[in-house]
């Protein structure tokens, strides 16, 4: 039994965006359940729009999302390959020039049709009376990816060759080029193009981003990986929070589903809320001192505090500089009544311990003893000292010293009348 070989191939003209990301998961995934071998393959043929830079960001892209190769091949790199197989296609007589590239000759026959048996799609044909001879190795002397690919995919001993349904049309001529080599061709799974809510395809508005857009937006890359896989396959069962390792496990081609997935951000936002509330304090004090503009500085206790006000309403990252920046500066809105703020300001005067118990206590001994409505005493404090929404405001309190909570609620008092 022939060991699985998958490969990500892709074209380093630009910075992939999750949808190709996910290519890369499912090859990874499936070769890893079978013990197999994964391979990343720079196509680097088109000299025009190729970059060192691109190339650098697909690596990272991968590395970001725990997806580990093998080996590593960059097609411009293997010129003399290509240009060895192309003589042997000449040998048969079955190349031409053409103004200074090469085309394959198709001899085409009206009864004739190419076949495969698709993983994905089941029989696939295509009559072979449409193909046109096409070029393989263009002017500049570098090859055409059809070319390439299939050179490339039976050097590397390929077996499986998982890739976007967009490349359906021109598996005949891929076909075709394995059978004038007398090459055994891999088994093809082409994958459903993922959607947008739209049913549209996906487009930069609705999600085809890169994995550097997702983190620096605040997903957690284990958060990304689970979402993206779930992006037409499901496993057994109705279990939905899976590690890298766990997927690899489970992961199977029969559980691939043949029809289009739709990129659903809410669903994505779930699994991120999920992750980020499975993190301990101190791994996600790590990624918020990391990932923040704010609190990149901050004291680890006070950042720990903050995280246990604050982590339940985070769906990403960015969410801990949204809710939690009225610790650093106030907010813009309305302030009550200078007799409200002065009573507010009595009763934090009267605190003597300065921790969420004690403040609690006095406080609820203040509204009592008032008889004082309880929300709308609360929500004096609110607007006094924090001028924006808050965390349960106890806690909130607790986490500013109680200068510094005087020293708001006197701001307050100045900008009111």
């Amino acid at each position: 039994m022939l060991k699985v070989i998958t490969r990500y191939a892709p074209s380093p003209t630009g910075i992939p965006h999750v949808g190709n990301i996910r290519t890369a998961l499912f090859n990874y995934l499936f070769a890893k359940n079978q013990n197999g071998k994964f391979i990343l393959r720079i196509e680097d043929t088109d000299q025009k729009r190729s970059t060192l830079s691109h190339i650098d960001k697909i690596k990272d892209s991968l590395k970001l999302l725990g997806i580990k190769w093998e080996q590593d091949y960059q097609q411009s790199k293997r010129l003399d390959i290509y240009q060895m197989h192309l003589g042997i296609l000449k040998k048969k007589g079955l190349v031409y020039e053409d103004e200074g590239a090469w085309r394959f000759k198709i001899n085409t026959h009206q009864d004739q049709n190419i076949h495969w048996q698709d993983i994905v799609h089941g029989n696939v044909s295509f009559p072979v009376n449409i193909q046109e001879d096409f070029i393989i190795i263009k002017s500049d002397g570098f090859p055409t990816y059809h070319f390439a690919s299939v050179v490339d995919d039976h050097l590397m001993q390929i077996t499986h060759v998982l890739r976007g349904d967009e490349w359906i049309s021109s598996t005949p001529k891929h076909l075709m080029l394995y059978s004038a080599f007398s090459w055994q061709h891999p088994l093809f799974c082409h994958l459903p193009a993922i959607l947008g809510a739209d049913k549209k395809k996906l487009s930069k508005r609705e999600g085809a981003k890169s994995v550097f857009d997702y983190i620096d937006s605040g997903y957690l890359p284990q958060a990304l990986v689970n979402f993206l896989t779930f992006l037409g396959w499901a496993p057994k069962g109705d279990k939905e929070l899976f590690s890298l390792n766990e997927l690899i496990n489970e992961f199977s081609l029969e559980r691939l589903n043949k029809n289009s997935p739709i990129f659903n951000i809410n669903k994505l936002n779930w699994f991120n809320k999920k992750y980020i509330q499975q993190l301990k304090t101190n791994e996600l004090a790590q990624k918020i001192k990391k990932h923040s503009k704010v609190f990149k500085n901050i004291d680890n206790k006070k950042l720990s505090m903050l995280i246990d006000l604050i982590r339940d309403r985070m769906i990403t990252l960015n969410d801990f500089d949204k809710y939690a920046s009225i610790f650093v500066t106030k907010g813009k809105q309305t302030p009550p009544t200078r007799q409200k703020i002065q009573n507010a300001k009595d009763a934090i005067t009267s605190i003597q311990n300065w921790n969420l118990s004690s403040i609690t206590e006095n406080l609820n001994k203040w509204i009592l003893n008032n008889n004082l409505e309880s929300a709308d005493f609360k929500n004096t404090l609110r607007l006094s000292v924090f001028a924006d929404n808050t965390p349960p405001i106890y806690d909130s309190l607790a986490i500013l010293t109680k200068e510094e909570t005087i020293n708001r609620i006197d701001d307050a008092f100045q900008n009111t009348k």
